[in-house]
């Protein structure tokens, strides 16, 4: 705390997003607790706190009970990071006395000796460099030495008020290895962080952490997934759409194809969100590609992200119908992304969008599919709420959204794996129909938040110059069902609009 002005001030974590979740970082002078398995990112976590207090002059020490000087180092390295004449590592090993066999003593209990003589050591190397910013790495060792938890919490105490007396800002670690269940520390820190990894059926790993504590200061609460790569720890805040909120000036934006303009009223509304539904093979992710290429043609930028097809595949397949996305992309309009819905979070995948979004500029997201969204989160009511924030967001930043969903069934009674139906502002629905011996394409909108459309149900064709929507077909009922019945007054004419030999 500042004491002239009274002001807390904040020790920056320097960890991307963690920050975020503090609402600043850390309040300096206190003692931080921060939990989880071995292999949590734990010391990632600690060493970029102490190198992010270095960088504003901030001496550090890293006291480590559990690893070796060096095994840090390489730790550090292996992120592309230095541990700058800033930042001690002092490690701490047992005396000689309690590795050699002959000296080991008998009349007092070792663990008085060893723990009296850890702490000393550990308040040595304070008072030897007096930083401002320290790590205790881990406290597991500290509780196996005091053996029961009332000296256990009482050797905590006692470090918090040494520390508190010199403004140092403090971490301890706990990998949780002697007892998970122990909370004792919990009630002395300042802030409790809990990271969590978990192991999903299949794919890689996912990590996640909570801040389940904060004295006096607000946070952002619930779980945040966070990833370790080359180059550190980067935490994804959970996305609260409320708390964006700007004055859009909303019109419509057109398809670039009138007679689908014509089924959708005129157009889709400026940041409103349009949910395309339908078996696999029907057009889909071309719907979402038409609106694409529009918003290019006005001069807009636009963000394509695929779970379902690889992109060598798609860029040829979209090209047949006139769609360059390679060019799109090569000329800095369109943003393309592949996601491995196996490797890849949620909380990561909506802190990409929002880049896009954000920083990009992009004005046109299409998201294409949301069944491979799912994959990435098997949990369907925590799918449902994080694409309704999502949703929210980019609706609140003017970006129009495209979600694609495939239903399973080709004909018939067909049902989707999720129903988002009610979130969506727009749900346009595509369908197979058969007429005279082939397999046709249907296509109509059952539901508009924004203003009136068309109630009829119209042929579309896909072909060499992208997509074609033809005249309603009024003479026909039971089209959606996939076998129409001709109820009209003359002789039943060819459906819609003549077949693509191409299709």
């Amino acid at each position: 705390m500042d004491t002239e002005t009274g002001i807390t001030l904040t020790a920056r974590t320097g960890v991307p997003g963690l920050d975020e979740v503090l609402m600043g970082g850390l309040a300096e002078g206190n003692i931080f607790l921060l939990e989880g398995a071995p292999g949590t990112g734990k010391t990632t976590i600690a060493l970029r706190f102490l190198i992010t207090g270095a960088e504003a002059g901030e001496r550090g020490l890293y006291v480590t009970l559990s690893e070796t000087e060096k095994e840090l180092r390489s730790g550090a390295r292996s992120h592309g990071w230095r541990l700058s004449d800033a930042i001690d590592v002092f490690e701490v090993v047992p005396p000689e006395s309690l590795v050699d066999a002959e000296h080991q003593q008998s009349l007092l209990y070792s663990s008085d000796l060893e723990l009296g003589e850890t702490t000393r050591t550990i308040l040595g190397a304070f008072e030897r460099v007096r930083p401002k910013r320290i790590v205790l790495d881990s406290l597991s060792e500290i509780r196996l030495l005091a053996q029961s938890s009332l000296r256990y919490r009482r050797q905590i105490l006692a470090f918090k008020h040494y520390f508190s007396r010199s403004g140092a800002t403090v971490l301890l670690l706990d990998d949780l290895s002697s007892d998970s269940n122990d909370k004792t520390v919990h009630s002395i820190a300042h802030a409790v962080i809990k990271l969590e990894e978990l192991a999903p059926a299949y794919g890689a790993e996912r990590r996640r952490l909570r801040v389940s504590k904060y004295r006096g200061r607000q946070f952002r609460g619930g779980y945040h997934d966070f990833a370790i790569r080359t180059g550190g720890v980067s935490v994804f805040p959970r996305l609260v759409a409320a708390e964006h909120r700007s004055r859009l000036d909303r019109g419509s934006i057109s398809s670039g194809v009138s007679e689908l303009d014509d089924v959708l009223g005129g157009g889709i509304e400026r940041g409103s969100s349009t949910l395309v539904l339908g078996p696999a093979g029907t057009g889909k992710s071309t719907f979402g590609l038409q609106f694409i290429w529009a918003a290019l043609q006005r001069g807009e930028k636009a963000a394509l992200f695929v779970f379902d097809e690889e992109l060598g595949l798609l860029f040829d397949r979209t090209r047949q119908m006139g769609f360059d996305l390679e060019a799109m992309r090569d000329a800095g309009g369109l943003h393309v992304e592949q996601v491995d819905a196996a490797e890849l979070s949620p909380g990561e995948f909506a802190q990409r969008v929002r880049a896009c979004v954000d920083d990009a500029q992009a004005k046109t997201v299409v998201i294409d599919s949301l069944n491979g969204y799912q994959a990435a989160m098997p949990e369907e009511n925590a799918l449902v709420l994080h694409i309704h924030e999502l949703l929210q967001y980019l609706n609140r930043q003017g970006a129009s959204t495209f979600l694609t969903v495939a239903q399973h069934g080709l004909v018939g009674d067909m049902r989707a794996p999720v129903d988002v139906t009610y979130l969506a502002d727009t749900v346009i629905l595509l369908r197979y129909f058969e007429a005279r011996g082939h397999v046709r394409r249907a296509v109509s909108v059952i539901k508009k938040r924004t203003g009136g459309h068309e109630k009829t149900i119209r042929e579309f064709q896909i072909g060499a110059n992208g997509l074609t929507v033809g005249p309603a077909l009024n003479d026909f009922q039971g089209v959606l069902r996939g076998v129409p019945s001709f109820v009209g007054q003359d002789t039943p004419p060819d459906v819609g609009i003549a077949p693509n030999d191409d299709d």
